[in-house]
């Protein structure tokens, strides 16, 4: 195991070489050779000592100590491409997974036949964003997150408004309409550009029957609409152009607003809030198929040693993959596990989480359908989708 001067020295000269797009983060020996496990991630939040970094640390095989790295989302698949072609790359690199498909056409990632990963136990719909062309890159630790409507009970009843009615486009607006009539405010969304207002379109753009594959159709023009149309009756703020989902939550945990749209991850706020959810209605009626968000733990490809490197890199995975450790990681992580046994036992002490069983059982990966090509597609989506609210 590393000194805490080693460490230390090392973090240093990762922070400085970013400073020159450099990354000088990749491991520093052969894991097999110095016993050192190398994991990267994207979740900052959990810092060393926290809970999850526990959890991952506890999961090395007898005689390895696990090093963890977490780096930011923007950093990490151009810190991954710079460490693979040095052949210096981590053992589990952890992928948001819209980056799935780039993080394999770019041969950073190794499959399933060449790894013998084994991603049955995994609920299918969920583990589809790590499928690609037929072989499974990783699998879904990180759990899975998804979109619903929350709104506040006490807006809600003081405009007299029923949420059981709320089974349609038309039963929601007229839902916003009582609200704002009663003097509140409306609904709140993150409509920013890039994937984060895009993750946001896709279950407006599903629910009015729309295709990836098929986009300026009459079901992106609809869903556009009724987005741009709250804006443009002042039913929501004009900010959601530039709000993050957590900006747009924070405006509606003010009190003020009737309904937000948000995921998994904030129901502990939820929670303390007060607020309850439904799941968001499809243009026609029926619940709108919501994207799937959440990391997936993937084995890093390497030329020297790779069997060495896979087996260790698997071991860890299977480890945390376990369900009594894989209910703590998606607790400490605060998503929903993405088995069902896991997630059943998360719901039934949760009844915040409970809510969202429909939703996420239903959820579709936004992958799933296009592979590289949504990179494409997404980038189309949030420009139109930006101009159409910028005009309301």
């Amino acid at each position: 195991m590393k000194s805490n001067t080693v460490l230390k020295a090392t973090a240093a000269l990762c922070s400085c070489a970013m400073l020159f797009g450099v990354s000088a983060c990749g491991s520093s020996n052969d894991a097999a050779d110095d016993k050192v496990i190398e994991w990267w991630d994207d979740w900052t939040r959990h810092e060393d000592g926290s809970e999850f970094d526990k959890l991952v640390k506890a999961c090395a095989p007898e005689g390895y100590t696990i090093e963890r790295q977490a780096i930011a989302t923007s950093d990490l698949l151009n810190n991954l491409t710079t460490a693979i072609k040095e052949d210096n790359g981590p053992d589990v690199a952890v992928i948001d997974n819209p980056m799935i498909p780039s993080a394999v056409d770019a041969g950073l990632v190794a499959g399933s036949d060449e790894t013998g990963l084994d991603v049955s136990a995994w609920d299918e719909n969920l583990e589809a964003p790590g499928v690609v062309d037929g072989q499974a890159y990783g699998v879904p630790l990180g759990g899975s997150n998804t979109l619903g409507l929350m709104y506040n009970p006490k807006v809600i009843e003081a405009a007299g408004v029923d949420v059981s009615t709320i089974t349609d486009w038309d039963s929601l607006n007229a839902a916003i309409e009582k609200v704002v009539n009663a003097g509140y405010k409306g609904i709140t969304f993150s409509g920013i550009s890039g994937e984060e207002g895009v993750f946001q379109f896709l279950p407006w753009f599903w629910g009015a029957g729309g295709d990836l594959s098929k986009l300026d159709s009459t079901a992106q023009k609809d869903a556009e609409a009724l987005l741009s149309g709250w804006i443009k009756k002042g039913w929501a703020p004009k900010s959601a152009t530039t709000n993050t989902q957590s900006a747009s939550w924070d405006l509606f945990l003010a009190g003020d607003y009737g309904f937000a749209e948000i995921g998994t991850w904030m129901q502990a706020e939820a929670d303390k809030a007060g607020a309850k959810l439904i799941p968001i209605p499809a243009k026609d009626g029926g619940v709108a198929k919501v994207p799937t968000g959440g990391e997936f733990a993937m084995v890093a490809y390497h030329k020297k040693n790779a069997e060495s490197h896979y087996k260790l890199a698997n071991q860890v995975i299977e480890c945390l993959s376990e369900n009594e450790t894989l209910l703590k990681v998606s607790n400490a992580l605060s998503n929903l596990a993405a088995k069902k046994a896991v997630r059943d036992e998360q719901l039934a002490a949760n009844e915040g989480l409970a809510q969202w069983k429909e939703s996420i059982e239903n959820a579709k990966g936004r992958t799933s359908d296009l592979g590289l090509k949504y990179e494409e597609a997404s980038a189309n989506l949030s420009e139109s989708l930006l101009a159409a609210l910028n005009a309301a």
